[in-house]
């Protein structure tokens, strides 16, 4: 969530990865189960809380939950280079790799997911269904540079998934949650499920941010310049991404507490598809990519933006949507702590099959070479 710093193409180490993160993102798992522990006690010393966040809202979410939303996203968008579209767009086999594996299988393998490990728990097999249709548009940035893939392109397709979502999100979820599972004979998502209450969710919570991002990078560059706002600017808004993420999950589980406490190993189980889903998507965009004759460095960055999930969006909608109390909010909520250690774990195995798998390829990253990316505090 913190600014990534380009040294130059193809020059990375495969030292320690780990260590090449800020302290932030090092900590990143530690962070957010001190933020749910926190939410925990905070919803125990503070019983009147759900009343209090309740007392103003921005349709159906309390405006500081709405606000710490905002936040997380805001600082994502900014990062984005908009004017680099044209070089990756034209790149028609590359593009429509990415838009398949993200629109067409990503959402497909998680409903599968969903419904095969979760067939008695309707509210987190939604939630976990709201989580494959929103695509990465964070993290991705960082888990790609650390596993020396292609930052202009993944850049762009991290542009391309963020409006693509303001325009398919809704309709995909409509499909899923109800149109696929009565085609199948499964049953469909409750009636409180509405096609415009998703629609204003993506629109609010990545629209603003979207277009707050693109004018401060606009604004940003053309009076400071492109080394300033990258250099100097980013570094500073980068964390906040962070702490919106944790204030939002303070609060979250501040309201989801009783439902946590009284049944633990419902989050166990949300975490085993999770887990399914990031390796398989992963390994499977990776060869699939290699299959298509992609360099090392654009495989490994269709593999990533594939694999993660944007899991601020999963979390707004389903608040949006179900509510702030609801089992869809948890699902979101459990995805950052399972999502960085495993794509943390997928830039070791990217950095170890990359001579394996494209031996001879002039991105590879050479061993022993400077460390490319460097994760700024």
């Amino acid at each position: 969530m913190t600014e990534t710093r380009a040294a130059g193409p193809g020059h990375a180490s495969r030292g320690d990865v780990v260590a090449r993160l800020s302290p932030l993102d090092r900590l990143l798992p530690v962070w957010i189960l001190a933020a749910m522990a926190g939410g925990l006690a905070l919803g125990r010393l503070v019983p009147a809380l759900d009343d209090a966040l309740d007392a103003l809202k921005i349709g159906s979410v309390s405006l500081p939950i709405a606000l710490g939303l905002l936040v997380m996203m805001y600082p994502v968008l900014a990062k984005v280079r908009y004017d680099e579209t044209g070089r990756v767009t034209a790149n028609r086999r590359l593009m429509g790799l990415s838009l398949a594996l993200n629109w067409v299988a990503g959402p497909a393998l998680m409903f599968a997911l969903a419904w095969l490990f979760l067939p008695d728990l309707p509210e987190y097999r939604t939630g976990l269904i709201i989580v494959g249709l929103a695509r990465c548009i964070a993290m991705v940035l960082i888990w790609n540079d650390l596993a020396c893939g292609d930052r202009e392109t993944a850049a762009v397709l991290v542009a391309v998934n963020s409006v693509f979502q303001v325009v398919a999100f809704s309709a995909l979820g409509w499909f899923y949650l109800q149109v696929l599972p009565g085609w199948l004979g499964l049953p469909t998502t409750s009636a409180d499920f509405s096609f415009w209450a998703i629609f204003v969710s993506v629109l609010v919570f990545l629209g603003i941010p979207l277009v707050a991002g693109f004018l401060t990078r606009m604004v940003g560059e053309r009076t400071r310049g492109r080394e300033w706002y990258e250099g100097t600017f980013l570094p500073r808004l980068g964390p906040w991404a962070l702490y919106g993420l944790l204030f939002t999950i303070v609060l979250l589980f501040a309201l989801q507490g009783d439902a946590i406490t009284s049944n633990p190993l419902d989050v166990a189980r949300i975490a085993l598809p999770l887990v399914a889903y990031f390796a398989l998507m992963w390994f499977g965009s990776l060869v699939l990519a290699r299959a298509s004759r992609l360099d090392y460095a654009r495989a490994t960055t269709v593999a990533f933006t594939a694999a993660g999930n944007n899991f601020e969006l999963a979390i707004a909608v389903a608040i949006g949507t179900y509510g702030v109390t609801s089992g869809q909010a948890l699902a979101g909520v459990v995805g950052p702590l399972i999502e960085v250690p495993v794509l943390v774990a997928l830039v070791y195995v990217s950095l170890w099959l990359a001579p394996r798998l494209f031996p001879g390829d002039p991105t590879l990253p050479p061993a022993g070479s400077p460390a490319r990316a460097e994760i700024s505090n």
